[in-house]
């Protein structure tokens, strides 16, 4: 590395304080060396990459962006269909948990318990609670982000167990609400201690959208504690709120819009014309002043079927329209890319199966029940889940209903549908068989409670046996080939046959 005057006189002045700087110019050349993303050149020019925190990027883009995603929801069925998919693969018919305690009363009581109040946890009276998991899944991926709120209710209403759930969007935290609060802080209507740990939310007693601004700012908002509150969020940076799934692929989705509505205009005017009869003199009576239609009159404008007579005119002439191509090429490109954007397979995206085959459907599935899984145990049982199961058996030892304020607890997420279902049967018996799988854990993979599927096999077999029935489905007495089972339980079925 050639030497500027100024490094030959400090290395005169200061031979160590001059061979640091060489040093680190050198280590500096080399990083801008090995990554081309930080080079700096013609290529990168217009690159404006800003090194904003999180929480100031969201404070900035985050209300504009939740009211465009949600405008694309009512009116995109792309959009639509991704959250969807989300929703549907995340939640489906609801996340079941069971009470893990190790003490079986104890474990059928707050089970059954769980379930009496489940029906009635909505504070609105019309979901249940895998009702209230579906709607938090749906304005969490739409919205981005959203609130529980725990209400406490009175002994005298009736509940199984004096508690319900409030289902609050975004709208209503009070992003207006930042900077230094006592010891702590407040970031975006979110208020910490001194110590990082969420104290409360700020809400609006209203949703702004219905009194609108003015009327926001006169009621303003006021502290919920945090214990109280849900947040339900993806968190992809340290982050205190979240932004909408479908973000990277907003102006996507838009300019898709755009450009079938272009293409349909543009086949409707095509279409106006479908005739026009001519003279012999085309260039001298012209077309567009002397158009008249069947009866006489002039034509002012055209539309669909139209045949137009000029003046004079003999010999008819029918329109061509232009053929364009590249339009289903473009829409499938753009559709690949909504589909990376929300993470969803393009297969069930669009619902064409056109390109693929079983396995390769297959792949591309273990890839997103792969991620569909992630989000499950690591986002939306740990946000919403849990706090919830921890509000109602606090709630339930509270009232009385049970002697602990803390159980344990197993969640089972809904199953995946197999798309070869005896392939994946058999793969679960052979994991059972050799051990890497409980058959606890297989029912539970279902989306079943173990517990309750074994209670009502062990009914069953007893009916049966006290009927006096065999049927062929009972392993007990028949083997996987059809023969009866001998009085070895033990033995193979090759041995009892």
């Amino acid at each position: 590395m050639a030497l500027g005057w100024f490094d030959r006189a400090l290395g005169w002045i200061a031979p160590r304080m001059a061979a640091r700087r060489v040093l680190a110019r050198e280590a500096f050349a080399s990083l801008a060396r090995g990554y081309d993303g930080a080079a700096r050149g013609r290529r990168t020019e217009g690159w404006r990459a800003t090194g904003s925190s999180a929480d100031a990027e969201i404070g900035a883009a985050g209300p504009l962006l939740r009211d465009r995603m949600r405008d694309l929801v009512r009116n995109n069925p792309h959009a639509a269909k991704a959250v969807a998919v989300l929703v549907n693969n995340i939640v489906g018919a609801g996340i079941m948990p069971r009470s893990a305690s190790g003490d079986a009363a104890l474990d059928r009581r707050v089970d059954a318990l769980f379930e009496r109040w489940s029906a009635e946890c909505d504070a609105d009276g019309q979901l249940d609670f895998y009702g209230l998991q579906t709607l938090v899944c749906r304005e969490m991926v739409e919205a981005g982000e959203v609130l529980v709120r725990r209400r406490p209710r009175r002994a005298g209403d009736g509940l199984a167990v004096p508690l319900q759930l409030q289902m609050i969007e975004a709208d209503l935290l009070d992003g207006s609400r930042h900077g230094a609060s006592g010891a702590g802080r407040i970031v975006q209507g979110v208020e910490f201690d001194a110590l990082g740990r969420r104290r409360a939310y700020w809400l609006h007693a209203e949703h702004p959208g219905d009194g609108g601004p003015l009327a926001t700012l006169r009621q303003g908002s006021r502290p919920v504690p945090a214990e109280d509150i849900a947040h339900v969020y993806e968190k992809q940076r340290t982050q205190v709120r979240g932004v909408p799934w479908g973000a990277p692929v907003i102006r996507v989705l838009r300019d898709l819009d755009d450009y079938e509505v272009a293409e349909i205009v543009r086949k409707k005017t095509e279409a106006c014309v479908t005739a026009i009869v001519v003279g012999d003199d085309e260039t001298q009576q012209g077309i567009a002043p002397a158009v008249v239609d069947a009866d006489g009159n002039r034509v002012e404008q055209f539309e669909p079927g139209l045949i137009a007579y000029a003046r004079g005119g003999k010999d008819i002439r029918f329109n061509q329209p232009a053929a364009t191509g590249g339009y289903a090429e473009y829409r499938r490109a753009s559709l690949h890319t909504i589909a990376a954007g929300f993470r969803v397979p393009y297969e069930l995206l669009t619902g064409d199966l056109s390109q693929v085959n079983y396995s390769s459907i297959r792949a591309g599935l273990v890839e997103f029940r792969r991620m569909i899984d992630a989000v499950q145990w690591q986002l939306f049982i740990p946000m919403f889940c849990l706090p919830v199961w921890r509000w109602f058996t606090q709630g339930a030892w509270a009232a009385g209903a049970i002697p602990v304020p803390e159980v344990p607890v197993e969640w089972s997420p809904p199953r995946f549908e197999a798309v070869d279902p005896y392939k994946d049967a058999m793969a679960n018996l052979i994991a059972i068989r050799s051990g890497t799988m409980t058959l606890a854990e297989a029912i539970a993979r279902a989306g079943r409670n173990p517990e309750a599927v074994l209670a009502e096999i062990a009914a069953t077999n007893a009916r049966l046996d006290a009927l006096g029935l065999v049927l062929d489905s009972d392993p007990r007495r028949v083997s996987r080939t059809g023969g009866v089972q001998g009085s070895d339980p033990l033995a193979t079925d090759s041995e009892q046959e």
